[in-house]
């Protein structure tokens, strides 16, 4: 049996400032599982300017007590590869572990677009399967286990870009005033 999960949230940002802060998401305070976050590839298509990406993240997991005599160490390799179409404005990532698939694999994907409704706005739109290939009568209570740990993730995942998302906005604030803060200190813009 399969769990399936899908979602669709929105980001009161443009959509280059979400696709930007997608880059930059870790660390954040929402996300202490993440331990690293290694650019495996990366490169443009020539002809239609699109980004492709693949990275290497490690989390660090953290297992049911059912679920300890299954695994014995519940770090997980995660790869992650994505596309970003400037032209289309569109960014879709597929990631997925590399490790304990026969326990649970986990697959999912995200589609950054766009709103719809308000070109300002960024919608995504995400979309996972959790598989387990265990037997004994374990694969439901994996599944289980694993779709509602990808929903609280996921709750974290969306804090951890709106928390981005405004450093971003800040940073961009202050930088924005910083000649006119400067000018009003009496120091020329070029000293700062």
């Amino acid at each position: 049996m399969v769990k399936f999960y899908q979602h669709t949230s929105s980001f009161e940002h443009a959509w280059d400032n979400v696709t930007y802060a997608f880059w930059l998401r870790y660390p954040n305070p929402f996300a202490s599982h993440v331990v690293g976050c290694d650019v495996i590839d990366r490169q443009v298509d020539p002809v239609t300017g699109v980004l492709r990406t693949t990275r290497l993240i490690l989390k660090q997991g953290v297992l049911p007590r059912w679920g300890r005599g299954l695994i014995k160490n519940p770090d997980a390799y995660i790869i992650e590869e994505s596309e970003v179409d400037p032209r289309t404005q569109t960014m879709v990532t597929r990631t997925k572990n590399l490790n304990h698939v026969r326990v649970m694999q986990v697959e999912e994907t995200q589609t950054f677009t766009v709103h719809p409704e308000n070109p300002k706005w960024t919608q995504v739109k995400t979309e996972a399967r959790i598989i387990s290939e265990l037997k004994w009568g374990l694969t439901g209570r994996v599944e289980a286990f694993g779709i509602n740990k990808f929903m609280d993730n996921s709750v974290k995942a969306r804090k951890g870009m709106a928390h981005i998302l405004e450093r971003l906005r800040q940073n961009a604030a202050l930088a924005a005033s910083a000649p006119t803060t400067a000018a009003a200190a009496g120091v020329a813009a070029s000293d700062c």
